[in-house]
């Protein structure tokens, strides 16, 4: 065997040590602990996003199970807990899961407004008790404290397939509409798919912005490299998942749950569960 032939063998071999670790792709729960002004009792809220109607163990055990642990007083849907390609017994069996014994709350994201069937899978969505907020904002009581949920659209409601014509004549409009809410003195979190708009989103007085769709950049150099590449924000994506901060304004980027829906493996990016601990800020 020539030297050049061992070097490159080695070399092959080392990549494949390095590249095989990154292929476990166990679920993660990451925590965050945010401050919250106005608060006066603790608050706990599970991020959904990305789903994808990939699988968690028989009958969703693994992600109802570990959602179950933490207790939530909220779960937020932040956009494709659908797919547009896969079936949808995943999906289902997990929000008949949750639906039930929690309230929940969902914005759309891209991959159900690429659907033929949208308008069925939110009504069925309706029919589970999951409460859709895209283009409003409602006022929830959670243990005696008062928290603004805003939905924000995904703009395929607007531009892509999907186009459903909300009333608004934009993506740009419904956010301002939504802006123009967040002036009443309680908590504002504002939901959306989207992490990539957060210049935009930070420009209006949301206390917490919450997103996913980047999937964590799909493959990560944990240290290095957050995220090699997400959609919408192309190579080398700033909002690939984690916390930011920008004019007084959080966000929270889930790196989503998406597994083999993925045409490419992630690669030291673990799906993600987001769980958030607002906390009194004094």
């Amino acid at each position: 065997m020539s030297k050049t032939l061992k070097i490159i063998l080695w070399t092959l071999a080392g990549l494949l040590c390095l590249l095989l670790p990154g292929l476990y792709n166990p679920l993660n729960l990451v925590r965050y602990e945010i401050k919250a002004k106005g608060l006066t009792n603790p608050i706990c809220i599970v991020l959904v996003t990305d789903l994808h109607s990939c699988a968690y163990g028989p009958d969703q055990r693994e992600l109802l199970d570990a959602i179950d642990r933490e207790k939530p007083d909220l779960i937020l849907l932040g956009g494709d807990i659908y797919d547009d390609d896969l079936p949808d017994g995943n999906t289902l069996t997990f929000l008949k899961g949750v639906a039930p014994q929690y309230p929940c709350y969902y914005v759309p994201g891209n991959h159900e407004y690429w659907r033929d069937d949208f308008s069925e899978k939110m009504a069925e969505l309706d029919s589970l008790g999951v409460h859709r907020i895209a283009g409003q904002m409602v006022s929830v009581d959670v243990r005696g404290d008062r928290l603004n949920l805003c939905g924000l659209d995904d703009p395929y409601a607007w531009e892509g397939k999907g186009a459903k014509g909300p009333a608004d004549h934009s993506f740009r409009d419904q956010l301002a509409r939504l802006g123009a809410l967040s002036k009443g003195g309680a908590y504002m979190i504002l939901l959306t798919h989207r992490p990539e708009c957060f210049d935009l989103y930070a420009s209006y007085d949301f206390d917490l912005v919450l997103a996913g769709h980047a999937h964590g950049g799909q493959w990560r150099i944990p240290g290095i490299v957050n995220g090699l590449f997400a959609p919408n924000q192309g190579l080398f994506p700033k909002y690939a998942g984690g916390r930011y901060e920008q004019s007084g304004t959080e966000m929270i980027v889930s790196r989503g749950l998406a597994r083999e829906s993925t045409k490419a493996p992630r690669i030291y990016n673990r799906p993600e569960l987001v769980i958030l601990d607002l906390r009194a800020d004094q």
